[in-house]
C-alpha cells in the first residue's frame, strides 16, 4: 500500500503540472481526491491491515492528500494568472488610437421657439405654469363661459373620455387660467404652454395633437392696448422689426372685446400664390392665423371670484407649431411631428 500511496503522489504531481487550463485541473482533482478517486480506492483497502500498519498508513495517506492539494492550489494560482495574462493581452486596448465621434444632438426646433418665447415672458414678468391634460369639461369648457351646445363642445371636435362629455383631452390650454384665477389674487401674469387635442385632419397647418401656449395678465387698469403691446413684442422679438402682422376682431366666449392676430404668410409673402399656383400654406389667403386673444370676460372673472370692477385683464392663445413654422420657415406643420433628422438636422 505505500507503493501505491507513493505512486499515486507521483503520477499526480506530474499531471497536475501538466494541466494547462481551469477545467483540466477539475478534472484531476475529481479523479485524484474525489469520493470514487485514485486516494480513495487505496484507503478502502486499510481494513485489509494488521493494527500497527494502519496508522502508519493512515498518517502517510493524509500526508499524500496533504501534497497533491497543495501542489493543486499552486497550479490553480498559476493557470489563473496565466488565464488573466492572456485575456488582458486579448483584450487590450490602444489608448493612443483614437476615438470613435460622438454626435450631439440639438433642441428640437420646436422647443426651440418655445423656449425663446418662454424667455420673453419670464423677462416681461410672466410665471410658466402646467397643468393637467385630462381635463374635466368645466374647467375646458363651463367655467370658461362656454355654454352647453358651442360648437367646441361637440364630439365631432372633442376626445371625450366618459359617456356625459364631463372628462375630456384637453382642447386649449386656457383651463390653466381658471386653475390660477381661483386660487390666485391679482396680479396675476402667467404663461401655460402645453399639448393639446383636437379632432382636426393633419395637413399642412393642422394636426389632432399639437401645442398651444396661453397667456393670462389680469390687474389694476389692464387695456387692450396692453395686450397689443405684449403681443407686438413677441412678434417682433421671433420675426424681426420688419415683421407684417393685423388684428382682426373675433368673438371667443371667454374674452369681449376679442381678436385673433395673423402674420403674414412667409411662402407667398402675402400674395396667396406660389409660382402662380395657389399657396399651400395659407391656402391662398395670404395670412397665417397665429392667435386668438381678446379681454377676459367679466363672466369668467366673476366666477374665480375677482371683482371685474377693479380688475381687469387680457389673455392669448397661440399654437406653437404655427409660431415655429413661421420662426424657422418651414412650409408644413406635419414634418414637425415626422422625426425625420435628415430634416431635423437643419435646426
Amino acid at each position: 500500500m505505500k507503493k501505491q500511496l507513493e505512486q499515486i503522489q507521483q503520477d499526480a504531481i506530474a499531471a497536475l503540472n501538466a494541466a494547462d487550463s481551469p477545467a483540466a485541473l477539475e478534472e484531476l482533482r475529481v479523479r485524484l481526491l474525489g469520493k470514487k478517486g485514485d486516494l480513495t480506492a487505496v484507503l478502502k483497502q486499510m481494513g485489509k491491515l494488521s493494527p500497527e500498519e494502519r496508522p502508519v498508513m493512515g498518517q502517510l495517506a493524509n500526508t499524500v492528500r496533504a501534497n497533491i492539494e497543495q501542489v493543486l492550489e499552486a497550479r490553480k494560482t498559476e493557470i489563473n494568472a496565466l488565464v488573466l495574462e492572456k485575456k488582458l493581452a486579448d483584450e487590450a486596448i490602444d489608448v493612443t488610437i483614437p476615438g470613435n465621434e460622438v454626435k450631439m444632438g440639438h433642441e428640437h426646433p420646436m422647443n426651440q421657439v418655445l423656449q425663446e418665447i418662454k424667455d420673453l415672458f419670464v423677462g416681461l414678468g410672466y410665471q410658466i405654469v402646467d397643468g393637467p391634460e385630462i381635463e374635466l369639461a368645466s374647467y375646458n369648457f363651463t367655467k370658461l363661459n362656454i355654454e352647453e351646445g358651442h360648437p367646441s363642445r361637440d364630439r365631432s371636435d372633442t376626445f371625450y373620455f366618459t359617456d356625459d362629455d364631463s372628462v375630456l383631452l384637453r382642447t386649449q390650454t386656457s383651463p390653466m387660467q381658471i386653475r390660477v384665477m381661483e386660487h390666485a389674487k391679482p396680479p396675476i401674469c402667467i404663461l401655460a404652454p402645453g399639448r393639446v387635442y383636437r379632432k382636426d385632419e393633419a395637413d399642412a397647418t393642422h394636426s389632432p395633437m399639437f401645442h398651444q401656449i396661453e397667456g393670462l395678465v389680469v390687474d389694476e387698469h389692464i387695456t387692450m392696448g396692453d395686450l397689443k403691446g405684449a403681443l407686438v413684442t413677441l412678434m417682433k422679438s421671433l420675426y424681426g422689426e420688419d415683421a407684417v402682422m393685423r388684428f382682426r376682431p373675433h368673438h371667443f366666449p371667454f374674452t369681449e372685446p376679442s381678436c385673433e392676430m395673423d402674420m403674414q404668410c412667409h411662402k407667398c409673402h402675402g400674395t396667396g400664390e406660389v409660382n402662380g399656383q395657389v399657396c399651400s400654406t395659407c391656402h391662398g389667403e395670404g395670412w397665417i392665423e397665429l392667435l386668438g386673444a381678446g379681454m377676459v370676460h367679466t363672466e369668467v372673472l366673476c366666477g374665480c371670484g375677482i371683482d371685474p370692477e377693479k380688475y381687469s385683464g387680457f389673455a392669448f392663445g397661440m399654437g406653437l407649431e404655427r409660431m415655429a413654422m413661421r420662426r424657422t420657415r418651414i412650409n408644413d406643420l406635419r414634418l414637425i411631428f415626422e422625426n425625420d433628422v435628415r430634416f431635423l438636422n437643419q435646426f
